[in-house]
């Protein structure tokens, strides 16, 4: 059985980046990339959520991800976000 995951989308304070990715406890991925123990993403912390979006299955989320990460620019995923929040 698969459990609640879910696509979220940071946005570092520092530098103009998002990242893109998915996790079961959001908390928990938003300390762990503030904290730095996320490789991909050390130096660009700190970071702010600015998304998320809840899928039943990590399957889901992965798909889901995987279409963002495609978009060609971050006008398209700051797009995806506000027709989201409707």
């Amino acid at each position: 059985m698969e459990t609640t995951c879910y696509l979220y989308i940071l946005k570092s304070k520092i530098k103009d980046w998002i990242y893109i990715g998915v996790a079961n406890n959001i908390e928990d991925i938003l300390q762990r990339h503030n904290n730095g123990r996320s490789i991909s993403t050390k130096s660009y912390k700190p970071f702010e959520l600015i998304f998320q979006k809840e899928f039943n299955s990590k399957s889901e989320a992965m798909k889901e991800e995987k279409r963002l990460k495609s978009f060609k620019n971050r006008k398209s995923i700051l797009q995806y976000i506000a027709e989201q929040n409707q």
